[in-house]
C-alpha cells in the first residue's frame, strides 16, 4: 500500500525544515524534539480517571500514572497492563505518552499503568530493565489495592518502550516471579544489532532514521556492552517458550517493521499464541500523531481488540 498521504505531507514538511542529523543532537535536543512532536500532533481522549502514585524502585521511587477506561469505575477490578513509553530509552516521559495511554486504556478496557523508568545516559543499561522488573513485581503484589485483576496483568510499550516490555516480560516469566497474562508490543525495536531489509530500505526519510537509532544506542549502552545481548535485543533470546500470549503491531513504512514481524514468528515457532498486525501505509510513531494521521483512531480500535483477545479464556 502507498504511504498514507497525511504521513507523506508531514515527512515532506519535516524534510523541508532540514532538521539536524540524529547523531548531531544532544540528549536534551532529542528529548525536546520528541516532546514537541507528540505534544503538537497528539490527541488526548477523556478517560474515567487518571491517578498517579509512586512505587519503590531499585534506586528510589518510580512514578506511575494509572488510567481507568471510560465506562469503568475507579474501584472496579479490571485487567491491567504496565506501559513503558518509547523514546529510545533516552527520551520520553509520562506526559509525552499520556494521549497514547488514554487511547490504549479506552480501546482495551484495561487499567493502564504508565511507568516512569530511569533514562540513559544518566542511567545506562540495565537500569531501565531493573526498574521495569521492580514495577511488575510490586504492582502484581499490590494488585488488590490497585483494583487490578492479578490473573489478567500484562506488559506493553511502544518503540524502545516495547523493547523494554519484551525484556522485562521475558525476565519475570522465565524466573517464575510473575506469571504475566499477555504482552502487547507496538512498533518494537527487537534487535539492536540487526540489519534487516526494512532497516536498509527505510533508513532515511521515514521519521525514525538510522542516525537516530544509533544516537540512542550510543547513549543507552556503556562502552563494551554488546548490542546482541538478549537483554538489549530480545529477538535474540535463546528460548521464548515461556513468554505469555502476545500481540505485535508494526507499521509498513517503519525501519523496525521486519524485526517486529520476526519476533512474532519466533513466538509462534515457540508455541506462544501470537497475533501480528502490520498497519498499512503507516510510519513509526503514527499512533502518537492522531491529531494529524486519522488512521491512528482505526489502529487503536484494532490494538484494543487484539489485547482483549489475549485476555479471553483459552
Amino acid at each position: 500500500m502507498p504511504l498514507d498521504p497525511r504521513a507523506r505531507r508531514f515527512l515532506d514538511a519535516l524534510a523541508a525544515m532540514n532538521p539536524p542529523r540524529g547523531l548531531a543532537l544532544s540528549v536534551a535536543e532529542r528529548r525536546a524534539g520528541l516532546a514537541q512532536l507528540l505534544g503538537f500532533f497528539g490527541a488526548a481522549d477523556e478517560v474515567a480517571a487518571v491517578d498517579q502514585f509512586e512505587l519503590p524502585g531499585p534506586h528510589g521511587g518510580l512514578a506511575v500514572r494509572a488510567y481507568t477506561p471510560l465506562g469503568a469505575h475507579i474501584v472496579e477490578r479490571l485487567p491491567a497492563m504496565l506501559f513503558f513509553h518509547g523514546g529510545g530509552l533516552v527520551a520520553g516521559t509520562l506526559d509525552t505518552h499520556d494521549p497514547i495511554c488514554r487511547a490504549l486504556s479506552n480501546a482495551s478496557g484495561c487499567r493502564v499503568l504508565s511507568v516512569d523508568y530511569r533514562l540513559a545516559p544518566e542511567h545506562r543499561f540495565p537500569a531501565a530493565i531493573a526498574d521495569g522488573c521492580a514495577a511488575v513485581e510490586w504492582i502484581a503484589a499490590h494488585a488488590d489495592e490497585l483494583y487490578i485483576d492479578r490473573e489478567r496483568l500484562g506488559v506493553s510499550g511502544d518503540s524502545a518502550g516495547a523493547t523494554l516490555a519484551a525484556v522485562v516480560c521475558h525476565a519475570v516469566t522465565t524466573a517464575g516471579q510473575v506469571p504475566l497474562a499477555f504482552q502487547f508490543l507496538l512498533c518494537p525495536i527487537m534487535d539492536l544489532a540487526a540489519e534487516t531489509d526494512s532497516r536498509r530500505s527505510l533508513a532515511e526519510g521515514y521519521l525514525v532514521d538510522r542516525d537516530t537509532l544509533e544516537h540512542d544506542l550510543r547513549h543507552y549502552l556503556a562502552p563494551g556492552a554488546d548490542p546482541a545481548d538478549p537483554r538489549i535485543s530480545p529477538l535474540r533470546a535463546a528460548d521464548l517458550s515461556r513468554v505469555p500470549p502476545t500481540a505485535v503491531h508494526t507499521a509498513e513504512f517503519d525501519p523496525l517493521r521486519d524485526e517486529g514481524q520476526a519476533y512474532a514468528e519466533r513466538l509462534r515457532q515457540a508455541g506462544v499464541p501470537t497475533r501480528y498486525r502490520c498497519h498499512p501505509g503507516m510510519i513509526h510513531l503514527f499512533y502518537g500523531m492522531r491529531g494529524l494521521i486519522t488512521y491512528a483512531g482505526v489502529a487503536f480500535a484494532q490494538m484494543g481488540a487484539d489485547i482483549r483477545s489475549l485476555l479471553e479464556p483459552v
